[in-house]
């Protein structure tokens, strides 16, 4: 609204408004008023700053408005500025008329915009914008941002102390070049008031609650894993007490008060802990964390950590699948023993330390821990992975480092170590595998070691692998690197034999002409330059000979530190061996596979032979064959 108008003129009155001078506290309000008022556009507004006043005032008893001068609003401290009785404003004496013609930076393409709370304010100038330098850019350039502050209704010549620093670099890439083009959008601090800090309500986050929800894509809970238990390891945030804080004030680039409001307090812990977790009190919130690890319970209002659960089943309708870190010290004892029906059920997923099941394993089931023992049986679909793994009849899958099983039925089985008691069909693969009773059709594969006490069957195949532990891709790459290693060694090799002979040939040659050159020093006799040249020749071939044998011995060391790794494997066959304690029956196949030449050297003992103890054999011709051994 206008304060005062003075009187108005118009070069041309049938064209657009008469220019007007107002004096006006909001510059936008009032062109929006003069837009409204002559029923025209305000974009076909303008306006020219004449003049600013800024005036301040404390509310305390008889204090009016003081106008202060641009030296005096540098004196205004942060504490008077974020004083709640302290208040600011400004009047600006502006001319507002019909744009004619266009602008010196009509090309310059900014905005002016600001945080959430305007208390940053930042110049955009848009790609695509160009500017050509003239004497008047400098100011003009100003003056336009001045404008589109009023425009937004900010303060101009407060809280802008940074502006010309931060558009010093820019303004002086235009005086040099003459010419400057925005290739990309920038983007300028030109104002900054006193953000105020957020009041904060109290929260209370369980932590340790959102580890165990589980959602699908849309968002829905997948009630399959929904957390039956949820289990923590030592020092885990299990839950967080945020503290409520009153904010602090703040003052913006338009000069309002933000004044925080009142923190909101609903949340404060009233649930009592046991001495498994620990209450840590910091500056602005209360952590509650594990002492110990297991699985959390909240039971009369206590939480606490316990280690071993008991359950009767594991199933979609009663627990759903259990998910807990394998280093959390929980152990799950699951009770249900009937043999019709499943004591892990159909599709369950169980990862957990440590697992005693005393029942059976149903199909597509997935089991993996430090530890498990299953007294039941394991369907042919499910998967079993444990460190220390003991199954009583198999007829699945089973991955661990010592695994012991009482019965294995078609099923498959692969660890460092293996203990079967009775084996019917199956596939086994270990560094040692030790079977009490072998029937027929099972595959036994092992790095080191196969034992049989009795043999029953037959058609089974006794493989010693010394790559049964090691990565197809590893071994691959080591070979391309031997490859290109011995390749690299031959090259070199032809050359230096080359450069040897040469030696050998001329070296009667290079010790005449030494000697002759130590002739004539020794007798301060000129030297003819052809010697002397025919002896930096000489030395020449003799560094480039020595570089030579060096690159070579350098090649040959590291094609003999890549093809260790296979040496040792070569090596470590001719120590495997296959043991069996009985007589052997029926078909039975033995099979050690080399790696170098990789070849099967294959055998068929003898039917009712004794030979216990089999191992692979190099005679004097470099044959491979299978013996047997004393040992």
């Amino acid at each position: 609204m206008a304060l005062f108008a003075k009187k108005t003129e118009s070069s041309n009155p049938s064209s657009g408004i008469p220019s007007m001078v107002v004096r006006t506290g909001n510059v936008a309000k009032e062109l929006m008023s003069v837009a409204a008022n002559h029923k025209v556009s305000i974009k076909t507004l303008d306006f020219r700053l004449l003049e600013t006043q800024t005036f301040i005032r404390l509310l305390t008893d008889g204090d009016d408005w003081i106008e202060v001068s641009s030296q005096e609003i540098e004196d205004i401290t942060e504490q008077m500025y974020l004083n709640p009785k302290f208040e600011l404003k400004q009047i600006y004496e502006i001319e507002i008329f019909t744009i004619r013609e266009s602008g010196k930076l009509d090309s310059l393409d900014i905005s002016i915009a600001g945080n959430g709370t305007l208390c940053k304010i930042y110049l955009t100038i848009k790609a695509g914008s160009y500017i050509i330098y003239d004497e008047e850019f400098e100011s003009a350039f100003f003056e336009l941002i001045r404008k589109k502050k009023l425009r937004a209704n900010l303060l101009i010549g407060l809280f802008d102390s940074m502006m010309l620093t931060n558009l010093s670099d820019l303004i002086a890439k235009v005086r040099i070049d003459g010419t400057y083009h925005f290739e990309t959008q920038e983007r300028y601090v030109v104002a900054e008031g006193f953000e105020p800090i957020l009041t904060v309500d109290d929260k209370l986050l369980l932590h340790y609650d959102k580890k165990h929800q589980d959602m699908d894509e849309a968002g829905r809970v997948n009630y399959a894993k929904r957390g039956y238990i949820v289990s923590v390891v030592e020092n885990d945030l299990l839950i967080e007490y945020i503290k409520p804080i009153k904010g602090t004030i703040g003052r913006n680039v338009r000069g309002e008060l933000i004044i925080p409001k009142e923190p909101i307090v609903r949340n404060e812990p009233t649930f009592t802990i046991s001495e498994k977790i620990r209450r840590d009190e910091l500056d602005k919130t209360i952590e509650f964390r594990a002492c110990v690890g297991g699985y959390v319970t909240f039971e009369g209002g206590m939480y606490d950590i316990k280690t071993e659960m008991d359950v009767s089943e594991i199933s979609f309708r009663s627990t759903g699948s259990i998910d807990t870190e394998l280093d959390a010290d929980v152990s799950i004892n699951v009770k249900e023993k009937d043999s019709l029906k499943d004591a892990i059920g159909t599709g369950m997923a169980v990862t957990v330390n440590i697992i005693n099941i005393e029942g059976s394993v149903g199909a597509e089931a997935k089991i993996t821990a430090h530890k498990a023992t299953i007294q039941g049986q394991v369907h042919s679909s499910a998967i079993v992975s444990a460190d220390e793994l003991s199954i009583n009849i198999h007829k699945g899958k089973a991955y661990g480092k010592e695994i012991h099983i009482t019965r294995l039925e078609h099923g498959e089985v692969e660890g460092d170590r293996v203990f079967i008691t009775q084996a019917v069909g199956g596939k086994v693969r270990a560094k040692e595998i030790f079977i009490e009773l072998l029937g027929s059709h099972t595959k036994l594969t092992a790095s080191k070691s196969i034992e049989i006490k009795k043999l029953q069957g037959g058609e089974n195949v006794l493989t010693i692998d010394p790559l049964l532990n090691e990565s197809s891709d590893m071994l691959e790459g080591e070979a391309i690197k031997m490859k290109e290693a011995k390749k690299a060694l031959q090259i070199v090799e032809k050359e230096l034999l080359e450069y040897e002979q040469t030696m050998k040939v001329n070296m009667s040659a290079y010790e005449d002409i030494k000697q002759k050159l130590v002739h004539y020093k020794r007798n301060n006799i000129k030297i003819p330059s052809a010697y002397v040249e025919k002896f930096q020749q000489f030395q020449q071939f003799r560094r480039k000979l020595d570089a030579l044998r060096d690159e070579f011995n350098e090649k040959q060391s590291y094609l003999s530190l890549i093809s260790s790794h296979y040496t040792s494997l070569q090596n470590e066959i001719f120590e495997a061996r296959i043991i069996n304690h009985d007589r052997w029956r029926n078909y039975n196949e033995v099979i050690f596979k080399l790696i170098d030449p990789r070849v099967d050297v294959t055998y068929f003992p003898s039917e009712n032979s004794d030979e216990n103890v089999l191992g692979l054999h190099l005679d004097e011709d470099g044959e491979f064959s299978i013996k047997v051994l004393s040992k």
